[in-house]
């Protein structure tokens, strides 16, 4: 029977500890240190150092057989090591020559050293030292079993590097996941939640620790799906399936209104893409879930917008258009109030067209470019009473009167946007009152700011509504809203005007019937 030398036993009693220890994913300094008591021991060396590559330079990372302060020593020295050799005799000697004066510089003791590189695949991360206290020049036989701790110290080395660099990565992708402005979650092949990320957790309501585990089915409830699949369905019915070009599998895109935890519900839109082995094995699936109430409401809008100016439009062109024809018959011979009743429709729905257009450009220009206004002194009450003197030759079912103290102050701001405030808000309560009655804009003020109230006799606003009425293409629902004319522009473009001058508007219901609609100003003294 053959039987080893006892040192080929002793070095294969160490490599395999230390095999067992990288398997184990120890500590990588204690990895090292083992390497370097096992060498140092296998060579008959007093000290064992290991110093690992940072860049251009080298540190030393394990010691063996030296106090630290000696260590910081070779750290210096390490410094003045040339680049290690090449092949010719030369530069070998040379760098052993450099080898031993750092070695008796450690310890004068210290007469010879052993070293060789720790590389990976073409990639030297570091050095291996070991000094022995005898003079003459290490052997091959020492260097062969040098590098088989070399070797073992290089791959330990690299691993550490490895899991450092993969728990960087994954880090890094957990902190996008976690701090995506999108929900995302993560489900098992079961459909089971893995992870759920922040975002998701203010959309739906539902914790983490709490998703965690559960059905998606559990936690992702449709009041209404209007667009895309079932996906527990869709995963029953086989999906993902491999396409034959073997590229990825399809993506999912389910669109709705998501229950929330509170009941409450949100609009979504969720982006399930399937994780798959070489198989076609589902292994994951990674869930985007967006947002998507603004980008309904911009469509709602659009919608709106289309709807109420093809509308607003059709009646004062055709009205226009109806009665310029009639009068502009060869075969009637109109009286002159016909004529004069016919171009005052004209001249009417012409203004109203010029409102609208006006009203539709403001708007436009709000959202481009924001508020911008010129001030100037400004007297509201004066503003008032030519808000009436206009609006009262259009009705006769109305009595419009004008309520200020006779000290109300002047104060800073835009006189054609603030004569349009009132202007809307005495319009509104006309539209709104279809039987007539009392219509006051009356005043108040204190040391710091002014109040303009309009108050009607009208229909009043449902009281969900309130806050609502100045949205932009905003009516109210009613029936008489129904009939009556306009964008749904004048209250949003009134609100923009008084908070651009720092303002407050709202609305309220009166106790005796009708709405009074009120801004604040500051007086800005």
């Amino acid at each position: 029977m053959f039987l080893l030398p006892d040192y080929r036993v002793r070095q294969r009693d160490y490599l395999l500890n230390i095999s067992r220890a990288i398997t184990a994913q120890l500590d990588l300094g204690e990895v090292l240190r083992m390497v370097l008591q096992a060498a140092t021991s296998m060579l008959s060396g007093e000290v064992g150092i290991i110093a690992l590559r940072e860049g251009e330079v080298f540190r030393t990372r394990a010691i063996f057989g030296i106090a630290p302060e000696q260590a910081h020593l070779f750290d210096a020295l390490l410094e003045e090591l040339p680049a290690l050799p090449g092949s010719s005799e030369t530069e070998v000697q040379a760098f052993h020559a450099r080898l031993r004066s750092i070695a008796r510089r450690v310890d004068p003791a210290l007469r010879q050293v052993v070293a060789l590189p720790m590389s990976v695949a073409d990639d030297m991360l570091g050095i291996v030292f070991i000094f022995r206290a005898y003079a003459g020049a290490p052997t091959q036989n020492d260097y062969q079993l040098l590098q088989s701790f070399a070797d073992q110290a290089a791959i330990a080395v690299h691993n550490a590097r490895m899991y450092a660099a993969v728990n960087q990565e994954r880090q890094r992708l957990a902190a996008i996941l976690e701090h995506s402005a999108d929900g995302v979650m993560i489900l098992d092949p079961q459909l089971r939640v893995e992870r759920w990320n922040r975002a998701l957790s203010h959309m739906t309501g539902w914790r983490p620790e709490h998703a965690t585990g559960r059905h998606h089915d559990v936690v992702i409830r449709w009041r209404r799906r209007e667009i895309g699949p079932d996906l527990s369905e869709m995963v029953q019915q086989g999906w993902p399936r491999r396409r034959s070009d073997h590229t990825s599998p399809e993506t999912l895109y389910v669109e709705g209104d998501l229950e929330r935890l509170d009941g409450s519900t949100l609009s979504v839109g969720i982006t399930y893409a399937a994780l798959t082995d070489d198989e076609g094995r589902l292994l994951n699936v990674i869930a985007n879930v967006r947002d998507i109430t603004h980008f309904r409401e911009a469509e709602r809008l659009k919608s709106t917008f289309i709807s109420v100016v093809s509308h607003e439009l059709k009646t004062p062109v055709a009205l226009i258009k109806g009665y310029a024809d009639a009068l502009s018959r060869d075969d009637a011979d109109w009286d002159r109030a016909t004529i004069k009743n016919g171009l005052t429709v004209i001249e009417e729905e012409a203004d109203r067209l010029a409102e609208l257009i006006e009203n539709l450009l403001e708007a436009s220009k709000l959202q481009a470019e924001g508020m911008k206004l010129t001030y100037d002194d400004v007297s509201l009450p004066a503003l008032a009473r030519q808000s009436i003197e206009r609006f009262q030759t259009q009705t006769d079912k109305h009595d419009l009167r004008a309520v200020f103290p006779p000290d109300f102050p002047i104060i800073r701001g835009d006189t054609k946007r603030l004569r349009q405030v009132i202007d809307n808000l005495v319009s509104n309560a006309i539209k709104y009152s279809p039987q007539g009655g009392e219509i006051v804009i009356s005043g108040t003020f204190t040391d710091t700011e002014v109040q303009v109230s309009v108050r009607d006799q009208g229909i009043g606003l449902p009281p969900d509504q309130l806050q609502r009425v100045f949205e932009r293409f905003y009516r109210v629902d009613n029936s008489l809203a129904q009939k009556a004319q306009g964008t749904g522009l004048g209250l949003y473009l009134a609100d923009a005007v008084i908070k651009a001058h720092g303002g407050r508007i709202w609305a309220e219901n009166n106790p005796d019937g009708g709405a009074t609609f009120s801004f604040v100003l500051p007086r800005g003294d």
